[in-house]
C-alpha cells in the first residue's frame, strides 16, 4: 500500500520471484486499499513493480496508482542503474506521472536486508527538475513468523502543475508489521507517516492500517 509515491518494496536480491496481495482498512481515510506488488530478479538485475487501487463506498474505485522499476545490476557492479516510472488517477484530479533516473544500493540475508536509491525525478509538464530518494528494509524478527518490512521516501515537488506551481519537499513512509499464518497468508497492517502528502500540509501525520497479505 502505497499510494503516490515510491517505491520500493524490498530491492534486496533474492533467488525467486516475490508477489503478493495485500488488503488493508485505512481506518482514518475510511476505505479499503488493495495492493499487487511483484518482484523479480534475473542475471541483470531485478524489476519491481505494484498497483494500488482505493475503494470507497460512495464513490467506488476513487483511486488507481501505478509503479515500475528497473535496476540494472550484474555481480562485478557495486551499484545498480535504477529507472522508474509512476502513473495514477483518482476520481477529482490525475496523479502526475513521473520519471525517476539514479543509482541503486542494495545488501541483505535471510534475516534482514536494505536498498535504497537516489535520482532525478522528472514530472511530466513541471517544467523543472526534481529529486527523490527512497530507502526500503526488511527485517525477519522471528524465521517464519514475524517481519518487519517497509519504506521512506523523500522527494521534491517544484514546478507547474495542473493543480498550480509548487516547490514542496514531501516525505511518505510506510513501515509494515506481519505475523505469517503460514507460507501463503499474514496477518497485519501498517502506519503512514507523511508529511506534504497528498495535498496536505507539512505537519507529519500518522494513519495506521490492518490488513491481510496473500503470498502468492
Amino acid at each position: 500500500m502505497k499510494h503516490l509515491i515510491t517505491l520500493f518494496t524490498i530491492l534486496v536480491t533474492v533467488s525467486v520471484t516475490s508477489q503478493n496481495f495485500q488488503l488493508h482498512n485505512d481506518f482514518e481515510r475510511g476505505h479499503l486499499t488493495t495492493t499487487f506488488e511483484m518482484f523479480k530478479p534475473d542475471k541483470y538485475g531485478n524489476t519491481f513493480t505494484f498497483i494500488d487501487f482505493d475503494y470507497n463506498a460512495a464513490a467506488g474505485t476513487s483511486l488507481a496508482y501505478y509503479e515500475i522499476a528497473r535496476v540494472l545490476k550484474t555481480e562485478k557492479m557495486p551499484v545498480g542503474l535504477h529507472v522508474e516510472y509512476n502513473a495514477g488517477h483518482t476520481n477529482s484530479f490525475t496523479i502526475p506521472e513521473a520519471w525517476i533516473f539514479g543509482a541503486n544500493y542494495s545488501k541483505g540475508n535471510a534475516k534482514w536486508g536494505f536498498s535504497t536509491y537516489a535520482g532525478y525525478k522528472a514530472f511530466t509538464g513541471a517544467g523543472e527538475g526534481n529529486f527523490q530518494v527512497t530507502a526500503t528494509w526488511y527485517w525477519n524478527i522471528i524465521a517464519d513468523k514475524l517481519t518487519c518490512s517497509g519504506f521512506a521516501d523523500f522527494w521534491s515537488e517544484k514546478g507547474d502543475f495542473a493543480f498550480g506551481y509548487t516547490d514542496i519537499n514531501v516525505f511518505l513512509a510506510e513501515p509494515q508489521l506481519w505475523y505469517h499464518l503460514n507460507k501463503s497468508f499474514s496477518v497485519g497492517g501498517e502506519l503512514e507517516i507523511s508529511s506534504n502528502f497528498g495535498g496536505g500540509s507539512d505537519a507529519i501525520k500518522g494513519r495506521p492500517t490492518l490488513g491481510v497479505k496473500w503470498n502468492i
